[in-house]
C-alpha cells in the first residue's frame, strides 16, 4: 500500500466499515493511499449490541499490509458519536478528506404492523446518522476549502419495495440530504454523491424468502459482491471525481447507472382553476398513461446482473 493511488494523502471515514460493504470500502481506500477511520459499533443487523471486533479486524487488515487504519466503534446515530467519529481522524492524522455514510440497520416489517421504534431507529442510523457524520465533517470541509461525501441510498427507497417502510423512508432523505449537501457545500468545493448498492451483506440476508421470487432475488443478489461497490466509492472520494456532484449512482456487479432524477413529468392548466370534479374529468385522463405502476426494486431490475 505504498505506491501512489487515487487517495493519497486523504484522510477518510467509513462508517459500518467492520462489514460487507463498507469493510471493502475501507480496504481499497487504504490501498489507493488514503488514511482509514474504520467506524463499525459492531452490534447485530437490527443494531443491537456492540463489539469492537470487526472494525479492528479491518484495521489490523490494513495495517498488515502496509496501509494506516484506526478503529472507531461510536454510534452515527448519536450526535456526540458522530462528533467522536470525525475528531478521531482529527486526531489521528490530522485532517480530514471525506466521508463515506455506509452504516445501517435493518428492521422489516409490513407497515401496519410496524412500531414506531423500528421506524424510528432505522430512520436514526441511516437519515441522522448520515447528517450527523456529514455535518461533523463540515465545519472542516468549509475550513480547508475541499471535501467529499458519499452516501448511501437504495432502490428501495428510489423505487419501492415490500415491508421497507422505514429503511425506504430514510433512504429517500438521504437523496435530498446528499443533494442539499452537494448545493450547500459548494462553494466550499465540497462534493455529495449517493450510491446505490446491490451487493450481498448481512443485511441483505435478512430478507424473507417465503416465495419462490423472494428465494430466487436473494440468489441473485449472492452473485454480487461487496467488492464490486467500492472502486465506485472510491473514485467519488478522489480528485478524479472532482466534477461529479449531487449525483445517484446504482451500482450491480459490473454495471454503473446513473439514476434520474424527478423533474416535471406531465403539465396541465385549466383558466379559472380547478375543482376536484374538473381534476377527475380531464386532468386524469390526462395524466393517467403517465402514472408509475407499484413497481419494486426488482421489477425495475429485472436482468440479470452483468
Amino acid at each position: 500500500m505504498n505506491g501512489k493511488g487515487c487517495l493519497d494523502g486523504k484522510v477518510i471515514v467509513v462508517t459500518g466499515a467492520g462489514r460487507g460493504i463498507g469493510r471493502e470500502i475501507a480496504l481499497l481506500a487504504a490501498k489507493e493511499g488514503g488514511r482509514v477511520v474504520v467506524n463499525d459499533l459492531g452490534g447485530s443487523a437490527e443494531g443491537e449490541g456492540a463489539d469492537r471486533g470487526p472494525a479492528q479486524e479491518v484495521v489490523n487488515e490494513i495495517s498488515a499490509a502496509g496501509g494506516a487504519a484506526v478503529a472507531n466503534i461510536d454510534s452515527v446515530g448519536d450526535p456526540k458519536g458522530a462528533d467522536a467519529i470525525v475528531k478521531t481522524a482529527i486526531d489521528a492524522f490530522g485532517r480530514i478528506d471525506g466521508v463515506v455514510n455506509n452504516a445501517g440497520i435493518l428492521r422489516d416489517r409490513i407497515f401496519h404492523r410496524m412500531s414506531v421504534a423500528d421506524f424510528e431507529a432505522v430512520i436514526r442510523v441511516h437519515l441522522l446518522g448520515s447528517f450527523y457524520v456529514a455535518k461533523a465533517a463540515a465545519l472542516y470541509f468549509r475550513e480547508q476549502q475541499s471535501g467529499a461525501v458519499v452516501n448511501f441510498t437504495s432502490t428501495s427507497g428510489l423505487i419501492g419495495n415490500f415491508g421497507q417502510a422505514n429503511y425506504a423512508a430514510a433512504k429517500m432523505g438521504i437523496v435530498g440530504l446528499s443533494k442539499s449537501i452537494a448545493l450547500d457545500m459548494a462553494r466550499f468545493n465540497v462534493r455529495s454523491n449517493c450510491i446505490s448498492p446491490f451487493a450481498w451483506s448481512r443485511l441483505i440476508g435478512t430478507i424473507p424468502t417465503s416465495t419462490e421470487d423472494e428465494i430466487a432475488r436473494v440468489e441473485r443478489i449472492k452473485t454480487m459482491s461487496a467488492a464490486k461497490i467500492a472502486p465506485v466509492a472510491v473514485f467519488l472520494l478522489s480528485d478524479l471525481a472532482t466534477e461529479v456532484t449531487g449525483q445517484i449512482f446504482v451500482v450491480r456487479k459490473n454495471e454503473v447507472i446513473l439514476m434520474s432524477q424527478p423533474r416535471p413529468l406531465r403539465s396541465a392548466h385549466r383558466d379559472g382553476g380547478w375543482t376536484p370534479q374538473t381534476l377527475a374529468e380531464q386532468m386524469l385522463p390526462a395524466f393517467k398513461p403517465s402514472f408509475y405502476p407499484l413497481d419494486r426494486s426488482a421489477d425495475v431490475f429485472s436482468w440479470e446482473p452483468i
